[in-house]
């Protein structure tokens, strides 16, 4: 790509006119292991079967190993799919803490708002958790239908918030997510037959705008199916444009001539690797970010780390209680830098909503400071704030929200705030009269302090 080529691209990105696919290709830690190769390695591994070496990552590698499985082992494909969910589930946990540099980067372009993926783990959508809230759309037939839902209709107004299509499935113990060559037949089949649970809004969403896809290695059937499903015309007539971003080398010569002769606006890219590419493209989105206007004409700042405590409040009810508060954290030991206080750290002319959400999904915990005046006010951006936090911590698997009470009455049932109904049998409040917590609640502060630091979760 030349420079008008990247110039053009960081527009369409920036406009939100693009949606990045991402491909198993991209999945390589910093010591460059391919994660999806040792996913096959290790469930080879578990029959005492040795990996076949050589050749180019395939598009599916746990396939080729389920078929070698089934071959000379005989092994139940029911079986099979709890087997590979472990492994994969084994892998992530592993890497969780340091993710694939190149999902890290994808995940760190806010411009992207709808992003797909063709691995069944949950690698980027653990990287978009910390800047934002995710909502995960899986597409999967068996899936029940309790768990299943679509792109929804008013998702261009939730700020925020990425929205993430899996689709090929999203790894579980049971048969709902592809595992080999069969099963990405069923799935595209499903979508051509309108079967169970096609995400037919997130499709619509694909058509309308340009695809990145990032070291795929769609097999030249699979390509050229994807390619028309994403369109809503056939591809010699499509107003859209797609970029395949593959190795260097990659035996795509089926797709490549396909494409050279029924369309012009889809260029394969493998001048450089998948990861490479990657590298650059979030390298110039950040430094056109870093110097890019933002709502109110005032030039974007460099995005602050992560903090540890998040302190949510009523600024007209609640100012003083949630300044008492932050001298408290101060006082147990938490830097300044730790803490996302807003009026510390909103600056005049900065986007208020943005920096907001950022905050809250990028934050250990979430103290939201409630009072029965706050919850009195009819409409208000704490409760959004409120309902943001909730999102994020549907996702999670440890405690994140901790409401803090600042009247002198800590009953729980007084708080009636539609965002704080779920928290009132799920959650322990702690009290901190006038936002000075009282002994009990500041050891539970103690205790998140010393997690925080124990396990880097800042």
């Amino acid at each position: 790509m030349d420079e008008g080529d990247w110039r053009r691209l960081l527009r369409q990105v920036r406009e939100g006119f693009v949606v990045p696919v991402i491909g198993s290709h991209l999945l390589v830690d910093r010591d460059g292991r391919s994660l999806s190769m040792l996913a096959a390695e290790k469930l080879l591994a578990r029959y005492d079967l040795q990996p076949t070496a050589g050749g180019p990552i395939p598009f599916l590698p746990v396939g080729a190993a389920v078929a070698r499985l089934r071959r000379e082992r005989n092994v139940s494909l029911q079986d099979l799919y709890t087997d590979v969910h472990e492994v994969i589930e084994s892998i992530v946990t592993e890497v969780a803490l340091d993710p694939p540099p190149a999902i890290q980067q994808i995940a760190e372009i806010a411009d992207f708002r709808l992003l797909a993926t063709t691995t069944p783990d949950d690698l980027l959508a653990r990287c978009l958790r910390q800047r934002r809230a995710v909502d995960e759309v899986i597409h999967a037939p068996k899936l029940p239908t309790s768990e299943w839902h679509d792109l929804p209709a008013d998702w261009s107004t939730r700020a925020g918030t990425a929205h993430l299509l899996y689709l090929f499935g999203k790894s579980r113990g049971a048969p709902v997510f592809a595992i080999h060559d069969e099963d990405i037949l069923e799935y595209a089949h499903n979508v051509i037959a309108h079967g169970s649970h096609v995400p037919v809004a997130f499709l619509g969403a694909l058509q309308e705008r340009s695809l990145l896809l990032i070291g795929c290695s769609f097999p030249d059937w699979l390509g050229r199916f994807f390619l028309r499903l994403a369109n809503k015309s056939r591809l010699s007539e499509k107003a859209k444009r797609e970029w395949l971003v593959e190795a260097p080398g990659a035996d795509a010569t089926g797709l490549t001539t396909f494409l050279r002769a029924h369309t012009s606006d889809t260029e394969l890219l493998s001048d450089m690797a998948p990861t490479e590419f990657v590298a650059e493209l979030h390298r110039r989105w950040m430094a056109e970010a870093g110097a890019r206007p933002n709502i109110n004409g005032a030039m974007a700042t460099d995005r602050r780390p992560a903090a540890m405590f998040f302190i949510s409040y009523s600024r007209p009810s609640d100012l003083r209680s949630a300044q008492a508060l932050y001298e408290a954290l101060r006082e147990l030991g938490v830097a300044e830098g730790e803490i996302w206080f807003d009026r510390l750290d909103i600056e005049p002319g900065e986007d208020f909503r943005q920096r907001i959400f950022e905050g809250i999904q990028g934050c250990s915990y979430f103290l939201p400071v409630l009072s029965l005046a706050s919850q009195q006010r009819a409409e208000a951006f704490v409760f959004r704030e409120w309902r943001a936090a909730n999102e994020r911590a549907a996702g999670m698997n440890r405690d994140f929200i901790v409401p803090l009470v600042v009247n002198a009455d800590s009953d729980p049932s007084l708080y009636t705030a539609r965002p704080v109904l779920g928290w009132r049998d799920t959650l322990h409040f702690g009290h901190a009269p006038d936002g000075v917590p009282d002994e009990p609640t500041r050891r539970r502060l103690n205790e998140l302090i010393r997690a925080a630091r124990r396990l880097g979760t800042r």
